[in-house]
């Protein structure tokens, strides 16, 4: 009698054990699984929750890719000079052709061929007065060449300043906020923080940006005002051998 008994037992409990296993596998086959959390931003959206700080960055950005464009473009056309440039100005020269060879540094669009010009034009006085109007020249001709650099130089300096700013200002809004709301939860802190830290991010990238752009033409710049010295001192040269 009690072998049966434990028995019935033993089998009440094996049936209440597989009707359990039938509803857990009806409820995972009706409820959907739970898809993994996915929690992305687009650079879109780190941009605008920056916050108002992003559009002076902004308008830093487009001015620092302009800048670069315009005078790369500005110093390579500088530094173009035919290479048999200052051959056709000594061959002019010394069959007494003026006109022709300053028709010749007229046609050419270079910084160089400008200092010839004037050098030719000043062509039976004082070597001496012709070298300083030469110089002349070449100065207002540098100085032309530099324009919008300090512009990019000073771009490099004040991006990261304005954004490390931003950054500031939103941490100060974050604790602004936890004093009148007394929630100093790290989810609260957090999320605000690296929201802020945005503009530091982008303030550093555009001052980068516009540090090596200015490093990169002031590198071409120099190659130009090398290349303006030598045809400079190349015409004296010519000059010098010529009959007084």
């Amino acid at each position: 009698m009690f072998n049966s008994v434990l028995l019935q037992i033993v089998n009440s409990g094996a049936a209440a054990l597989n009707q359990v296993k039938d509803t857990a596998g009806i409820a995972s086959a009706v409820l959907p699984a739970a898809a993994p959390k996915q929690d992305s931003l687009s650079l879109l959206d780190l941009i605008l929750k920056g916050g108002f700080i992003m559009i002076p960055l902004g308008i830093l950005s487009i001015l620092t890719i302009y800048f670069f464009f315009e005078r790369f473009m500005t110093l390579r056309s500088a530094s173009k000079l035919d290479s048999n440039f200052m051959n056709h100005i000594k061959d002019y020269l010394s069959n007494g052709n003026k006109d022709a060879a300053k028709a010749l540094c007229h046609s050419t669009s270079s910084p160089a061929a400008r200092m010839i010009e004037k050098g030719v034009s000043r062509i039976g006085k004082p070597l001496k007065e012709i070298e300083t109007a030469m110089e002349n020249v070449g100065k207002l001709e540098i100085n032309r060449l530099e324009k919008n650099l300090s512009a990019l130089s000073l771009i490099g300096r004040i991006g990261p300043i304005l954004g490390f700013v931003g950054t500031i200002a939103g941490v100060i809004k974050i604790f602004y906020d936890i004093s009148l709301t007394d929630n100093i939860s790290i989810g609260v802190i957090s999320a605000g923080l690296y929201q802020k830290m945005i503009t530091s991010a982008s303030g550093l990238t555009i001052g980068l940006i516009a540090f090596i752009g200015y490093y990169i033409l002031n590198s071409m710049l120099d190659r130009t005002i090398n290349k303006m010295e030598a045809t400079s001192v190349e015409f004296m040269d010519i000059l010098q051998e010529m009959p007084q």
